[in-house]
């Protein structure tokens, strides 16, 4: 039997150590890191593929949700979007020793800021083998050292994948322990994993609400935390249709089990005539379950798939072919609902109207908020940061799609000529 403690803190040493390393590191060995891996990852997709298979044949015999299926699923396309991604990284700028804010003080002494890497960042994560690479990826290139606890349903696509990242790291002429995949599915390893502050400097964890309940009840480490996606999409009466339906449509159906999918409709009043009965037959050709409040129950009576909604359906992150719908007067009504309901993650508006889109902007409090857009686009690689480590539903530190920047940190610098204090 292993014990799970001391393999943690044999990781968490190891990791230690490489994020000296990793700190140091010059901006052309991280690139040519990242670069080895993403071509490995061409290089072995046959294999990525045969392991992936091995995941899913387990996953299906354990009868794992339909959502938790898509998101384990490596398809040709995914793969090669993890290595371009991988290259999207290497190709943007180093933070690390970024100087900023220079400014000479009265004193004679000149005080500014300097981009630093946080350390050791832990990353719990469940079935989404591309968030190894990810997370790989981007902690390489911020000079930081990460412990990857992937979900035991991913395990051997993530120990393929470990092996490309260790090659890559290596043939850089970096530790290869920079980035460490716990080879152990007991889960006694995220237990102690988020009880290390000594070896660990912050926890990224990426699951479903349990989990990340559990890991603030018990976690000694610092956390950026990802919480529920209750994303809207409000439908604003000065809304251009031919823009609302299709965006309305791939908010939630272009992928069911994301956290950018919308979960809630909001319709203004003055067009719901107009435009739910257009939105309800392009759900109902997908099977889309539409959960409405009274007033859309009536205007949709006769539509297949609808039901009441219920006080918590406002509350629910679905992650399936479900949809609340609810009319509402206006944008003041939808920007109340959401700051009510909401889980601060990603919100839109479709209007037309100028006033309405900055006030919606303004007062919408989440991490992304978008004008005719749809929220799948609450993503990394579509905010051109080349990957995402999680998105932060958070305030302080990283809030939205963190990248580079989100995971480093700032120190001061003092530059003087022999000053002193009077």
């Amino acid at each position: 039997m292993m014990d799970i403690q001391e393999y943690m803190i044999r990781v968490g040493k190891a990791a230690r150590k490489a994020s000296r390393a990793m700190a140091k590191a010059d901006t052309a060995a991280k690139n040519r890191a990242l670069e080895l891996i993403a071509a490995g990852i061409r290089r072995d997709a046959a294999l990525l593929t045969a392991a992936n298979q091995k995941d899913l044949e387990t996953a299906r015999a354990n009868g794992l949700a339909a959502a938790m299926i898509d998101r384990l699923t490596l398809s040709p396309k995914a793969i090669a979007t993890m290595a371009e991604g991988l290259e999207q990284i290497a190709a943007l700028p180093d933070p690390i020793g970024e100087i900023s804010n220079m400014k000479y003080r009265p004193t004679g002494i000149q005080v500014g800021q300097m981009r630093v890497p946080l350390g050791v960042i832990g990353i719990i994560y469940e079935a989404r083998p591309n968030v190894t690479v990810d997370a790989a990826g981007l902690c390489i290139k911020s000079g930081n050292a990460t412990i990857l606890r992937g979900g035991s349903e991913a395990i051997h696509c993530n120990q393929a994948l470990a092996t490309l990242v260790k090659e890559g790291l290596s043939g850089a002429g970096l530790p290869a322990q920079a980035v460490q995949i716990i080879e152990t599915t007991d889960r006694a390893a995220v237990g102690a994993l988020i009880t290390l502050p000594e070896f660990v400097d912050v926890i990224v964890p990426r699951g479903g609400k349990g989990l990340i309940e559990r890991l603030m009840k018990e976690s000694k480490v610092p956390m950026i935390k990802h919480l529920d996606g209750i994303c809207h999409v409000y439908i604003d009466d000065a809304a251009d249709i031919a823009k609302a339906l299709p965006v309305a449509f791939n908010a939630k159906c272009h992928r069911y089990g994301t956290c950018n999918t919308m979960e809630t409709l909001l319709v203004a009043r003055k067009i719901a005539p107009t435009i739910l009965p257009d939105l309800a037959t392009l759900y109902a050709d997908k099977q889309v379950e539409l959960r409405c409040d009274p007033e859309a129950m009536h205007l949709l009576a006769g539509y297949p798939h609808l039901t009441a909604a219920s006080e918590e359906d406002w509350r629910t992150e679905y992650l399936d072919a479900i949809l609340s719908v609810k009319i509402v007067e206006n944008v003041d009504e939808a920007i109340d609902h959401i700051n009510t309901y909401s889980s601060q993650h990603t919100d839109s508006i479709v209007t037309e109207d100028y006033t309405r889109a900055m006030k919606f902007l303004r007062e919408v409090d989440s991490a992304s908020v978008m004008v005719n857009a749809s929220t799948r686009f609450a993503d990394g690689f579509e905010y051109g940061l080349g990957a995402e480590i999680g998105i932060s539903n958070d305030k302080l530190h990283a809030r939205g799609p963190v990248g580079l920047e989100g995971l480093t940190s700032l120190k001061y610098l003092v530059l003087g000529h022999g000053e002193v204090r009077v």
